[in-house]
């Protein structure tokens, strides 16, 4: 139970320390690159904890083991850039459709051609890691192996829109930005 605690709270700070590391003016350089550090060793405990679940889950043999830590650290460091990539393409996105701002459209197809590229290449890093451990894990720990990672991954994403939601000021409504009027978030589509 403990550790289930921990893990939680390890998954909740996770973001916020994305944020400060933002948010940080640049005359505070040397506060941005320990949030950086911050937030990589957080990660590094969240992802142990993980794998620690998994491998007593999965009943897992100690090679095993040792080949989905592997498999989990070349391809999570991709799925991480590639994502970080998606997001800074969808908040450039919101950027290009501000109300009363006349969009690029130029940006916007390369934006949105990159987006689309971006999809099929976290989709691909999907396939590549599954076909890999259907190498040294039964379809069964792979199946279970899925559901884990997904009730994490969906764990994280109620975590991170409970605080989204809970740093919303008075008058905000979900997806509209300071300074935008809600009930015109785009252009009319």
């Amino acid at each position: 139970m403990k550790k289930h605690i921990v893990f939680c709270l390890a998954v909740m700070l996770a973001p916020s320390l994305r944020a400060q590391q933002r948010d940080t003016a640049a005359g505070a350089a040397t506060a941005a690159r320990n949030d950086t550090a911050e937030a990589r060793a957080l990660r590094d405990r969240i992802e142990a904890a993980f794998s620690e679940r998994v491998q007593e889950n999965l009943n897992l043999s100690t090679e095993q083991s040792t080949k989905l830590r592997a498999t989990q650290e070349r391809f999570g460091a991709r799925r991480r850039t590639l994502q970080q990539q998606q997001m800074d393409r969808r908040r450039a996105i919101d950027d290009q459709m501000q109300p009363g701002v006349a969009a690029n459209q130029d940006s916007l197809r390369k934006l949105l051609d990159a987006q689309r590229t971006g999809r099929a290449e976290l989709a691909k890093i999907e396939q590549d890691e599954d076909q890999e451990m259907a190498g040294y894990l039964t379809p069964v720990q792979r199946a279970r192996y899925e559901q884990m990672r997904g009730r994490l991954m969906q764990r994280v994403v109620e975590m991170q829109l409970e605080r989204r939601d809970g740093r919303m000021g008075r008058g905000m409504q979900p997806g509209v930005r300071p300074g935008q009027r809600a009930g015109r978030r785009g252009r009319g589509i």
